[in-house]
C-alpha cells in the first residue's frame, strides 16, 4: 500500500515542469520564477531557489519612488528585494493565493502589501494614501504597476472583481481591497461602521469610494498591517 509512505509523499509534492515561462504556478501558493536577467520580488518573499541568483534589498530612496516619510512609515509590504541571475526561484507570501497577471500597455493599483513580484519592465510608483495616515493600522501604501510585462499579486483566499461603472460607484472596506484600475483614484469616506451596530467596533470607520469606469478587487479577508518601527 503506497498511501502515506515517503515516495507517496515526495511524488505528490514535488515541484512540476511546467515550462520555461518566466512565472509559473507551483500551486496556488507557490510561484516559480525561472529566472534569466532580474525580477523584482517583495522582501522576504523567497523560500527557495537553486542556480546562480543574486539577491539585493532595496529602499524605497534607492528606488527613486520614495521621500524620507515614506521610508519613515512604511512597511514590509512596500520594500523590494531585486533578484539577478540564472536559476530557479520559489516565492510565497503567508500562504495567501497567488495569481498572475499579464499586463499589455496597462496600469493597475495594488495594496503595497499584496505586490509578490514583477518584471523589471513594468514601471513601479509608490504612493502614499494620505488619508489612511490617522487609521491605527498601516496599510498605508498602494503600488501603480504599469507597462508590458508579467506581475504577481496575493489574496487572502480567492477574491472577487467588482464592475465600476459611472454612476454606480463601488465601496469597498480598505483592509479587504487587494487591486482596482489604474484609471480609478479612490476617495476616502467615513461612514458608521456595521461592525458597530453588531458591537464589533466604536466609532467611524473609513470606506474607500470608487467612481468611474473600471474595476476593484477584494477579498474575503481583512488585513491588518503593521507600521514598521521608525
Amino acid at each position: 500500500m503506497s498511501r502515506y509512505t515517503l515516495s507517496e509523499f515526495i511524488d505528490r509534492t514535488k515541484n512540476r515542469d511546467h515550462g520555461e515561462r518566466l512565472f509559473e504556478l507551483e500551486n496556488p501558493r507557490f510561484l516559480e520564477v525561472n529566472l534569466d536577467g532580474m525580477i523584482w520580488m517583495k522582501m522576504g518573499a523567497m523560500v527557495a531557489y537553486n542556480g546562480q541568483v543574486k539577491f539585493t534589498r532595496e529602499t524605497l530612496l534607492s528606488q527613486g519612488i520614495g521621500n524620507l516619510l515614506k521610508k519613515a512609515v512604511s512597511g514590509e509590504g512596500t520594500k523590494l528585494t531585486k533578484a539577478e541571475g540564472v536559476g530557479t526561484v520559489y516565492l510565497a507570501d503567508a500562504g495567501k493565493k497567488i495569481i498572475i497577471l499579464k499586463l499589455d500597455n496597462e496600469a493597475i493599483v495594488v495594496n503595497g502589501n499584496d505586490v509578490l513580484a514583477f518584471e523589471p519592465s513594468i514601471k513601479c510608483d509608490i504612493k502614499m494614501m494620505k488619508k489612511m495616515v490617522a487609521m491605527v493600522a498601516g496599510g498605508l501604501f498602494n503600488v501603480r504597476l504599469e507597462g508590458t510585462g508579467l506581475v504577481a499579486i496575493t489574496t487572502h483566499y480567492d477574491p472577487i472583481t467588482l464592475h465600476v461603472s459611472p454612476g454606480n460607484p463601488v465601496i469597498t472596506d480598505p483592509n479587504a481591497t487587494v487591486a482596482w484600475s489604474g484609471n480609478l483614484e479612490p476617495k476616502f469616506k467615513k461612514d458608521i461602521s456595521f461592525k458597530t451596530f453588531l458591537g464589533r467596533g466604536s466609532g467611524e470607520s473609513i470606506q474607500m469610494q470608487f467612481e468611474g469606469e473600471g474595476f476593484v478587487v477584494v477579498q474575503p479577508f481583512e488585513e491588518v498591517y503593521m507600521q514598521a518601527s521608525q
